[in-house]
């Protein structure tokens, strides 16, 4: 059984125990922690606690989450493209249409499965199904992605998560010509309670802010960059659709009538992170694929 250690932030002081743990680890379900602090696998300075424990700034948070089951994932030969590896962490640009994880009725093809027969060393913090994987990205997004190759990386890039320090920035093109060149969305996302299986802005959801800036303009589209401040579950595609300018391309969040792009035009481009070993800041960038550039060429030939 594996241990994390967190200390409560001064900005989480007064929160449920189990909202601050599910924030930790995007991996991490909120059913799944208040099953955990049950069994009592978290402590909280020493003691058990409750599920709706609120917490206390400096509070010493013991996780202690139980050894995965028998890996069940079959390794499969695939060519990624990585961007860096080393003993601790690696970064893949993840093609559009690969599904990062796993899941039951999915077990074969995905990310996970390449990076299981790429190396054998990935962190077991995610279990079974999401060995290695800190954070993840939509099936039709493509770009960038940080791999942990041990529990001690894997902390260490989750807490950067929490701590905001991780750069992520995307690029995407839009419905309609946004007026300024700059902006920021704060505005937390929740399940969309008339579709559990959606996104939405809800007032009692988990904070979430995302800025952006306008790198070109057409005639009925604009092309942004947007940088993720905090990484919530398709957060670009509903901020960007609750400030009137959806995703092109986006069938789940989108208007109907879009481009035909196969999924949401979305690339995370630049990724940037503190070495868990060495606290060296490294950062990469991946090139817009190539049928993201021929619609950019189309874009501005219509103007």
């Amino acid at each position: 059984m594996e241990k994390m250690v967190h200390t409560i932030l001064e900005q989480q002081k007064g929160d449920r125990i189990d909202k601050v743990l599910s924030g930790l680890n995007e991996e991490w379900s909120r059913t799944q922690v208040q099953q955990w602090i049950k069994n009592g696998h978290v402590l909280v300075n020493g003691q058990n606690v409750k599920t709706n424990y609120k917490c206390n700034y400096n509070d010493e948070i013991e996780i202690h989450i139980p050894d995965p089951e028998e890996l069940d994932v079959v390794p499969e030969e695939m060519d990624l493209d990585i961007y860096y590896e080393d003993r601790d962490v690696l970064v893949v640009n993840k093609p559009k249409g690969m599904v990062v994880h796993p899941a039951p009725g999915h077990m074969t093809g995905t990310l996970v499965n390449g990076l299981m027969a790429h190396c054998k060393d990935l962190s077991g913090i995610n279990g079974v199904l999401r060995p290695g994987i800190v954070h993840r990205i939509d099936k039709d997004t493509s770009g960038l992605l940080m791999v942990a190759k041990n529990d001690m990386a894997h902390e260490s890039l989750v807490n950067q998560l929490v701590q905001k320090t991780v750069t992520r920035k995307y690029k995407a093109v839009i419905h309609g010509v946004i007026p300024h060149d700059v902006g920021t969305i704060d505005a937390p996302l929740g399940r969309d309670q008339r579709d559990r299986q959606s996104m939405a802005v809800v007032d009692n959801g988990k904070q979430a802010v995302t800025h952006f800036r306008v790198l070109e303009r057409f005639k009925d589209f604009t092309f942004v960059e947007c940088q993720l401040e905090t990484g919530r579950t398709h957060q670009i595609r509903v901020h960007m659709k609750y400030i009137g300018y959806p995703l092109a391309g986006d069938p789940k969040y989108g208007p109907k009538k879009t481009i035909d792009f196969n999924g949401q035009v979305l690339h995370a481009g630049v990724l940037g992170f503190t070495h868990p070993r060495t606290a060296e800041y490294l950062e990469f960038e991946a090139p817009l694929p190539s049928d993201y550039e021929q619609l950019l060429k189309q874009l501005r030939n219509n103007g």
